[in-house]
């Protein structure tokens, strides 16, 4: 009777044993994968602190002698173009996105998810279809249609589709959380005799917070970094936004004659982003957090 009970005894120091390796050996690998992502970021931070000549050919992370050369001169411009001015576009395109997003796209997903009207299923399937067509096949044709229109050089070739809901992701992702919403509070809606603009801007945009955020930092980030964008409909230099600003690091060659200045000016352009996504993330997580229905 004793060696019954003695056994499963001696077999618990085994178990946790095994437990505490197999947590340590997990806490180890999820370690080496964040190293591994995390190394371009601190090579970018390190490099931003080397003098030019060193960030190709020094293989030593951070510099043993900080420089800020680098970052002074981001204020003198490039080209006799103030960085600022860079910025002020990029936040224009951003902004101007976000707004176009949120406004567009709540709206045709209200239509898909809250309306019932003839052709709305296929409709729905043909928008969704959209992301399967690659955006180079858009390209030309898109361009040739803003060329006769005399829109080149501006960004409404940029901003237009945003306005349109032409991001079908976000028009499904929205749908699918409009859907989701009780069908009980637009009947009572409709009884105190409120109209489909009125759910919708009463209703249906404070309950879909979350999706509206996410919209909204994804929209940020994409106009942000977009590149192939306005490189195709921006000619003029004070025009250009971050990402075509740093382009102008580059020599007659094409070759990249200012790395300090650029890794520089990279690092600088990650502020907007992060401090855009550090400011709302909060209110993703509140609103995701809340069950909808609010007293």
């Amino acid at each position: 009777m004793s060696a019954t009970t003695t056994e499963p005894a001696a077999t618990k120091p085994v178990a946790l044993g095994r437990r505490r390796t197999g947590s340590l050996a997990w806490h180890i690998g999820a370690l080496l994968i964040l190293a591994v992502i995390l190394y371009p970021v601190l090579w970018v931070i390190g490099a931003s602190f080397k003098p030019s000549k060193d960030i190709i050919n020094s293989l030593q992370l951070f510099p043993s002698h900080p420089v800020l050369g680098n970052f002074k001169g981001l204020a003198d411009g490039i080209a006799d173009i103030s960085i600022w001015t860079f910025f002020q576009n990029s936040l224009f395109y951003a902004g101007g996105a976000v707004v176009g997003i949120l406004v567009s796209c709540s709206l045709t997903a209200y239509a898909f998810a809250k309306i019932r009207f003839a052709g709305r299923n296929l409709l729905f399937s043909l928008m969704i279809g959209t992301l399967l067509l690659p955006y180079h096949v858009l390209l030309i044709p898109q361009y040739v249609m803003f060329q006769k229109l005399e829109l080149i050089n501006t960004y409404v070739p940029l901003l237009l589709g945003k306005y349109l809901a032409t991001e079908a992701f976000f028009v499904f992702l929205m749908v699918q959380f409009m859907r989701n919403l009780p069908r009980e509070l637009d009947e009572a809606a409709r009884i105190d005799g409120c109209g489909h603009l009125r759910i919708y801007w009463s209703i249906v945009l404070p309950l879909c917070r979350p999706a509206l955020i996410t919209s909204a930092i994804f929209t940020f980030i994409n106009a942000w970094n977009d590149f192939m964008g306005p490189l195709i409909y921006l000619n003029e230099p004070g025009k250009y936004t971050v990402s075509l600003g740093m382009m102008m690091f580059r020599d007659s060659d094409g070759v990249a004659a200012n790395y300090g200045g650029l890794i520089a000016m990279s690092l600088v352009a990650l502020l907007p982003v992060l401090l855009f996504f550090l400011a709302f993330q909060r209110y993703l997580i509140d609103g995701m957090a809340t069950s909808g229905l609010k007293g």
